[in-house]
C-alpha cells in the first residue's frame, strides 16, 4: 500500500496503525541472561535506561503499545531527517522506515545506516563535495568515524581498520548490492578512490601525474573494465553487464601494493543483439564519436556510415568518453601498437554486423551476400586479418565430420546469421578476457608482497524484463546466492548464536530463500542440473518438451509456476525480490553456447597478432573435440566461479552496502515510495534492523579478548594471563572470569553520566559474556 503519512490526517493514522499490528516479526527481547534491562542507544555511542513498570501498573494492551509509539513518531516528523540510523525509528515496520528515507531524500541525504548495514539512496545528479579529498581525510582521521555522518566512506574505513586490528577474520569483503540503477557501479568507483587515498605509501609522491603509482594504475582498471562491459539499458545508464570482485592487496603496513580483479558473465550475446531502446557496449560509441578522422579511416567508419548493432548512435553520455579510456589503457601499460589491433577488433566486429544474406538460387548452394553487404565483409575480413573468401564460406557452409572424412553442408539462411552472431560474441568474450588478464597483469602484487585484501564485490542487480531468458536466470541466481549470504551471515547465524552462547533472545523472522536456491540448483531434479542434461543430450533441442520436463519434475515445488494462457514455453520463478518468467526457446542453445571449428580455426589464423595471440590457446582443444556428455556449459562454468567467490566471502568479515533506486526513470531527486518499499522489504532491510538495534555485532573468543586487551589492564594477574600457556587452553570459567574483570575495569572509567552505572545495565546494552566470546556493541570497542 502507497501511504503517505502526514501528521494528524487520522484515516492514514489508521492505516499505518494496521500495518503496525500486521508485523510479521516481534520486537527482540533482551539478550541479558539475567533481569532484562536492555538500554536504546541514543545514536552517539550512549545509551538511556528503559524505563521501569511498576508491579501495581497493568501491562498496556499491543495497541496503545503501538498507537503511543506511532504518536511520538508522527509528532517528531519535521526532524525525521536527522535520523541517521534507522534503528533509532520506533516501532520499526516498513512504513516508518520509508518515510525516514523519504525525509532525508527530500533534504538531500543520501546515506543512512540501517545497524549493521548502510543504505544508499541513488540522487541520480552530482552532488558537489560529497566524494572530495578533504571528505576522505576527514572519515579516515576521525577517531570514531561511525559518529560521523552515514557515507560510504564510514563502511570503507571500518573495514581499513578491521584489517590495522588484525580482527578474525582479517580479510575484508564490501558487498554493494541492489536492482540496476540502483548506483553500485558508482559506489564500488568510490570505494576504490578511498582505498588509493588513504591507503596509498607514503614513500611515494602524491603527485597525480605518476604514472606508474600503484594506486593510479588500480583505478585507470575501472574506466576500461566499464567501456568494454558497461551499457545503456531501459533501467541504468551505466549497466554492468558483469559481474566484477576486486581484490585490493595490502602489505603488513597496510599499504595497497597491488590488486586483482575476477569477473562473471559477460554478457556478450548484447555485442550481435540489443533489446529494443537499449545500447550497445560503451566502447563502440566512444569509438565513433571521439575518435580522430585518421583513426575512423583506418577502422573502415565512414563518415555518417550507420551499423546495425549500433543502436541509440544519437544518444550521448557521460560514458562516452573515448580519451579517458585510451589515456587509461596507456597508463595500465597497452601500447599504441597493442590498442591499435585492439580498436581493429571492435571496428571489424560492427563490420560484421552489417553483413547479411540472401538465398541461393538452389538449395544445394550456399547463401549468398545480399548486395550491400559485399564491402562489409570485405571491411571485416580486413579489420580481423583474415581472407575474406573464407570468412564468407566460414559463415555460410558448415563442415561435418564423418569418421575420417569431412562433408562440407550449406547453412540455412538463419544458420548464416547465427553463425556471424557466434563469431562476434566469441571475439569479443575472448578480447574482454584478455583485458581482464592484462589488467591483472599490470595491478597485480607478487604473493610475497602482500599479506591481506579487501574484497569490493560489485554484481548486476536483480532484473525483470519483458523477456527474460538464460542471462536474467543467472544473474537473478547470482543475486539470490548474495542474499542467502546476507541471511546465513546476518539474519540467521548472529541470531543463532545468541542462544548458543545463553543470550536471552527472541526471534526475528526474515525471508529464507533456501527454497529458491533449491529450486534452481538443486542436485538432481534443479533447473540447473535439467537444463545441463538437456543441453547435453545429441538432439535439436525442443523447447517444449523441457518445458513439459520442469512440470513433470518441479510441479509440486511451491517457488516454481507457469502460466497456461501463455503461447510460449516458460516457467516463473518466485525470486526473494519478485516473479520473473522466464522464456525456454533458446536457453538450451545459449547453455550449450557451441563454436564452430571453422570460426576457430580462422580466427587462429588471423594476421592481427593480438587476435592470433587470444585464440592460439585453443588450438590443442580444436584438435580433439569432446563429446557433448563432456562438454562444460555456460551454467555449470557460472555456477562454479560463483561458488568460488562465495568461498571467499565466507572466509571474510562482510560489510553489505544496499543500494536503493529511488525512482523507476532516473530521475534526479525524485522519490516513488512504492519503488522504494519493494526493494526494502526484498532485500530483509526491516528485519536487518530489528537485529541490528538488539544485538552485539562484534563477537571475540574469550583468549582472543584476553591476548588482545589484556596488557592495558591494571591486573598483573591479568597481563601474567597474557603470556601464559592458560590463555590458549585454560579452563573456560576462569577466562570468562578475567575477561569479566577487564569489561568491569573498562566501564569503570566512563565518563560520569555518560551511561548508566547499574551493573545489570552495564551487561545488557554494552557487552555480555556468553559461554565462550565476548560479546560487544562498537562503543564498547572504542571504550576498551
Amino acid at each position: 500500500m502507497d501511504v503517505c503519512l502526514v501528521r494528524g490526517n487520522q484515516g492514514l493514522f489508521l492505516n499505518v496503525l494496521h500495518d503496525l499490528n500486521c508485523q510479521r516479526f516481534p520486537a527482540p527481547k533482551s539478550m541479558n541472561s539475567k533481569k532484562s534491562k536492555r538500554g536504546v542507544t541514543d545514536g552517539h555511542g550512549s545509551f538511556k535506561k528503559v524505563k521501569k513498570v511498576g508491579k501495581a501498573s497493568p501491562p498496556p494492551s499491543l495497541n496503545d503499545s503501538l498507537e503511543g509509539d506511532l504518536r511520538a513518531f508522527l509528532i517528531d516528523e519535521d526532524q525525521l531527517h536527522t535520523y541517521d540510523d534507522l534503528t533509532k525509528v520506533n516501532p520499526v515496520t516498513p512504513t516508518t522506515v520509508l518515510k525516514c528515507l523519504q525525509a532525508r531524500y527530500r533534504a538531500q541525504v543520501f546515506y543512512t545506516h540501517a545497524g549493521c548495514t548502510l543504505v544508499a539512496l541513488n540522487p541520480f545528479q552530482p552532488i558537489p563535495d560529497l566524494y572530495s579529498l578533504d571528505v576522505m581525510r576527514e572519515y579516515h582521521s576521525a577517531p570514531q568515524p561511525q559518529e560521523a555522518k552515514p557515507h560510504i566512506f564510514i563502511v570503507a574505513e571500518e573495514a581499513y581498520r578491521n584489517v590495522q586490528g588484525q580482527l578474525e577474520p582479517v580479510n575484508q569483503s564490501l558487498v554493494v548490492s541492489g536492482e540496476s540503477g540502483a548506483g553500485k557501479t558508482w559506489t564500488s568507483r568510490c570505494l576504490m578512490k578511498y582505498y588509493a587515498t588513504v591507503a596509498a605509501s607514503s614513500s611515494v609522491l602524491k603527485s597525480q601525474d605518476a604514472v606508474d603509482r600503484i594506486e593510479k594504475r588500480v583505478l585507470d582498471s575501472n574506466p576500461i573494465m566499464e567501456a568494454f562491459g558497461n551499457a545503456c539499458t531501459l533501467r541504468n545508464h551505466n549497466s554492468s553487464r558483469f559481474g566484477k570482485y576486486i581484490q585490493l592487496q595490502l602489505d603488513r603496513s597496510h599499504f595497497l601494493v597491488g590488486a586483482s580483479v575476477q569477473t562473471y558473465l559477460l554478457e556478450k550475446t548484447r555485442v550481435a543483439c540489443q533489446p529494443a531502446n537499449e545500447r550497445n557496449f560503451h566502447i563502440f560509441y566512444q569509438m565513433m564519436k571521439g575518435a580522430s578522422s585518421e583513426q575512423k579511416k583506418e577502422w573502415k567508419m565512414g563518415h555518417g556510415q550507420s551499423f546495425n548493432w549500433l543502436p541509440k548512435a544519437q544518444k550521448t553520455l557521460e560514458e562516452d568518453c573515448f580519451q579517458e579510456t585510451v589515456e587509461a589503457m596507456s597508463h595500465l601499460g597497452i601500447k599504441s601498437d597493442k590498442q591499435a589491433e585492439i580498436f581493429r577488433i571492435l571496428a571489424g566486429i560492427l563490420q560484421l554486423g552489417n553483413i547479411t544474406f540472401d538465398p541461393p538460387a538452389k538449395e544445394s548452394k550456399p547463401c549468398v551476400l545480399e548486395g550491400q553487404s559485399k564491402e562489409s565483409l570485405q571491411g571485416a575480413a580486413g579489420l580481423l586479418g583474415v581472407p575474406a573468401e573464407e570468412l564468407q564460406a566460414c559463415l555460410a557452409v558448415r563442415t561435418l565430420v564423418a569418421g575420417k572424412q569431412s562433408i562440407l553442408k550449406p547453412c540455412s539462411l538463419s544458420d548464416c546469421g547465427v553463425r556471424r552472431d557466434c563469431l562476434a560474441k566469441v571475439v569479443y568474450a575472448h578480447l574482454f578476457e584478455w583485458l581482464t588478464s592484462f589488467i591483472n597483469r599490470s595491478i597485480c602484487a607478487d604473493n610475497s608482497a602482500w599479506c591481506n585484501f579487501i574484497g569490493l564485490l560489485d554484481v548486476y542487480g536483480f532484473e525483470c524484463f519483458q523477456r527474460n531468458n538464460l542471462e536474467q536466470l543467472c544473474i537473478n541466481y547470482a543475486n539470490e546466492k548474495l542474499q542467502q549470504h546476507f541471511v546465513a551471515h546476518y539474519l540467521r547465524a548472529q541470531q543463532e548464536e545468541y542462544v548458543s552462547e545463553g543470550l536471552e533472545w527472541s526471534f526475528v523472522r526474515y525471508q529464507d530463500n533456501q527454497s529458491c536456491l533449491d529450486l534452481i540448483e538443486g542436485n538432481p531434479t534443479g533447473v540447473f542440473p535439467l537444463l545441463n542434461e538437456e543441453s547435453r543430450l545429441n538432439r535439436a533441442s525442443d523447447a517444449g518438451k523441457f518445458g513439459a520436463r520442469l512440470q513433470k519434475e518441479l510441479g509440486d515445488h511451491g517457488s516454481i509456476s507457469w502460466d497456461k494462457f501463455s503461447q510460449e514455453p516458460h516457467f516463473s520463478v518466485t525470486h526473494y525480490a519478485g516473479p520473473v518468467s522466464y522464456q525456454i526457446q533458446g536457453m538450451m542453445e545459449k547453455n550449450k553456447d557451441p563454436v564452430p571449428p571453422e570460426i576457430i580455426a580462422l580466427l587462429q589464423a588471423s594476421a592481427n597478432p593480438l587476435l592470433g595471440q587470444v585464440f592460439g590457446d585453443q588450438e590443442a582443444d580444436s584438435k580433439a573435440p569432446q563429446g557433448l556428455s563432456k562438454v562444460v556449459t555456460v551454467v555449470a562454468k557460472f555456477k562454479n566461479s560463483l561458488e568460488s567467490l562465495m568461498k571467499i566471502l565466507h572466509s571474510t568479515t562482510p560489510h553489505y552496502t544496499r543500494c536503493i533506486k529511488p525512482n523507476p526513470d532516473c530521475k534526479p531527486l525524485t522519490f516513488h515510495k512504492r519503488e522504494v518499499i519493494m526493494q526494502l522489504e526484498a532485500c530483509g532491510i526491516v528485519e536487518t534492523i530489528h537485529i541490528s538495534a538488539a544485538g552485539f555485532p562484534i563477537r571475540i573468543p574469550f583468549s582472543g579478548f584476553i591476548q588482545r586487551y589484556g596488557l592495558i589492564s591494571s591486573s598483573s594477574q591479568i597481563k601474567q594471563l597474557v603470556h601464559s600457556k592458560d590463555v590458549e587452553h585454560g579452563h573456560n570459567d576462569r577466562l570468562r572470569t578475567a575477561v569479566d574483570a577487564m569489561v568491569r575495569e573498562a566501564l569503570s572509567h566512563r565518563s560520569p553520566g555518560k551511561v548508566d552505572r547499574e551493573e545489570g545495565e552495564e551487561h545488557g546494552t554494552l557487552v555480555h559474556c556468553g559461554r565462550t566470546k565476548v560479546f560487544l556493541t562498537q562503543y564498547m570497542v572504542r571504550l576498551v
